[in-house]
């Protein structure tokens, strides 16, 4: 999923709603499917550079996402959104494919988070709510400014 791309078939949202307070973003889609995406969850599988790399095995992996908030979520076009989150990552785009992927597939995505934490020596628990330590060198993940 590219995150920015809409193919024909993508459903189109019919409606976008922020819940602060239980940090969700809930979307529905013309074809009837409704999804509640936690704020955490859009951060880790943010399609930036930053989360994604620049290829396959660059991935970087997100920790202490657990308190993140979403600050603004800016529409891109009638495409997508870009959401702006508290801890100040703000280049992921959002294509509504990727966020009806994303909600298809949340559980597994979550299961797969939750493994990789453990995989990298953070309790499941215990990664969502520490920051892992940055090389300074890689302060914005990939060495590039974003």
């Amino acid at each position: 999923m590219t995150g920015s791309k809409q193919s024909a078939a993508t459903p189109i949202p019919t409606g976008l709603t922020v819940r602060k307070q239980s940090r969700l973003l809930e979307v529905t889609f013309d074809d009837g499917a409704a999804f509640s995406l936690p704020f955490e969850l859009l951060r880790v599988y943010s399609p930036s550079a930053e989360v994604r790399g620049h290829g396959p095995g660059q991935e970087v992996l997100q920790t202490g996402k657990r308190e993140v908030e979403l600050t603004a979520l800016e529409p891109v076009g009638n495409y997508a959104v870009q959401p702006h989150f508290s801890d100040g990552h703000n280049t992921g785009i959002f294509g509504w494919d990727y966020l009806y992927w994303l909600g298809a597939n949340q559980s597994q995505l979550w299961a797969e988070y939750l493994a990789r934490l453990e995989a990298a020596g953070h309790g499941a628990e215990a990664g969502r709510s520490a920051p892992m330590a940055a090389p300074a060198a890689a302060a914005h993940g990939c060495g590039h400014k974003h």
